[in-house]
């Protein structure tokens, strides 16, 4: 009796990873805007701490790529 085997694409587990990034983000904005800080400081804060741009803002980092060295 053969089993089947199910395979997942790449993209579809990318996606599943950035949906639920997302989430929790958009979660941890929520939270910090109930606590008092403007929307803007929130986005800020949680995109630093995801390593992302936050909303509106463009342009790489200073070391010129969007990674920070961690050596």
């Amino acid at each position: 009796m053969a089993k089947r085997v199910s395979t997942v694409g790449i993209d579809d587990i990318v996606s599943a990873i950035e949906t639920a990034r997302d989430k929790v983000m958009s979660d941890e904005v929520k939270s910090l805007v109930k606590l008092g800080l403007p929307k803007t400081v929130a986005y800020k804060m949680v995109a630093e701490r995801y390593r992302q741009r936050a909303e509106g803002e463009e342009g790489e980092t200073e070391s010129g790529t969007p990674w920070p060295d961690m050596s």
